[in-house]
């Protein structure tokens, strides 16, 4: 209950928290995120691959609370996966340049998709997948104060990938 209440607060609290755009190394942030993961599951075999250069004018310490949300999914999903696969790229979507963590874990029926960024609706049930069901809500409201969107795309047992256009340096 008092994880819960913590992740209520914080939803409250991204749309009032002031921005602060500045160049951010994405790179380097989800490095450090992938980093904090393998120390908590040492014995963990998954295969994480960083695209170099990653960039964004952005609010540093905003973006941190995303890839810890969009990695840190990545890396429970595919969890049951012998062979986990985790990937953070960035790629021409319609002509805008989108940032995307994809990864070959559990993934979800696409048709509930819509569900994904509303508080508390969860697309796995607990003692398969922990959660609270507000990480991805707060990560759209993130998204959202910085101009871009978030969609997610996935396949059940084929894996998920969440993308997202923010701007560039």
């Amino acid at each position: 209950m008092a994880g819960l209440i913590d992740e209520l607060l914080n939803l409250s609290q991204i749309a009032r928290t002031p921005m602060r755009r500045e160049p951010i190394d994405l790179t380097k942030l989800a490095h450090g995120v992938i980093d904090e993961l393998r120390q908590r599951e040492p014995a963990r075999k998954i295969t994480v691959e960083i695209a170099e250069a990653l960039s964004a004018n952005a609010d540093g310490r905003l973006l941190r609370i995303v890839l810890d949300n969009l990695l840190g999914n990545a890396w429970k999903y595919t969890g049951k996966h012998p062979e986990a696969h985790i990937e953070f790229t960035q790629s021409a979507i319609k002509d805008e340049a989108a940032f995307c963590v994809r990864d070959n874990g559990a993934g979800f029926n696409i048709e509930y998709a819509n569900k994904l960024f509303r508080p508390f609706q969860r697309l796995h049930r607990d003692s398969e997948f922990p959660g609270t069901g507000i990480g991805l809500s707060i990560v759209e409201r993130i998204i959202l104060r910085h101009g871009g969107r978030i969609w997610a795309e996935a396949a059940v047992g084929q894996g998920a990938a969440s993308s997202s256009p923010l701007e560039t340096q």
